[in-house]
């Protein structure tokens, strides 16, 4: 008879990566992400934990959006009070806050409980020219073909 393997947090150890989101499109780029952060890309994945790792993303700011997502995709969101729906297109998202884009791909990809919410705050994005604060954590370079 065999065991299934089921992590435990203490076992897992945890990696930071780089990714560079130049020229990639939006959805591929979301989907490696949240991949990595959820942890399907080891073999020690176990679902009731979080097993994934550290993901950066730099130049977010030139994400590819395929077709003409940049003008017919809309980003809605509500404030709350009565006729608040606000909406703004994905090409003036990226103009205006190019980091908003990637973390709403990759968060609309996790579980929408409070292990994909703890999965989500592994992620961090720079647009380009921003200084990346995470150094200290000698980030891996994480080629993104070879994941597709």
């Amino acid at each position: 008879m065999r065991n299934t393997f089921l992590a435990k947090p203490n076992q897992i150890e945890k990696k930071w990566y780089i990714i560079d989101a130049e020229g990639l499109p939006l959805g591929r780029l979301s989907s490696v992400v949240a991949t990595v952060l959820r942890g399907k890309n080891k073999p020690t994945y176990t679902p009731s934990v979080d097993t994934g790792d550290y993901v950066i993303v730099t130049n977010a700011d030139k994400v590819a959006l395929t077709g003409n997502k940049a003008k017919d995709k809309v980003y809605y969101h509500h404030s709350g009070f009565p006729g608040g729906l606000k909406s703004r297109k994905a090409g003036d998202l990226r103009e205006k806050n190019p980091k908003k884009i990637i973390e709403l791909s990759v968060k609309g990809m996790l579980p929408k409980n409070t292990l994909g919410r703890a999965q989500g705050l592994k992620l961090f994005v720079y647009a380009s020219g921003e200084e990346i604060a995470q150094t200290a954590q000698q980030p891996k370079k994480l080629d993104i073909k070879d994941l597709l």
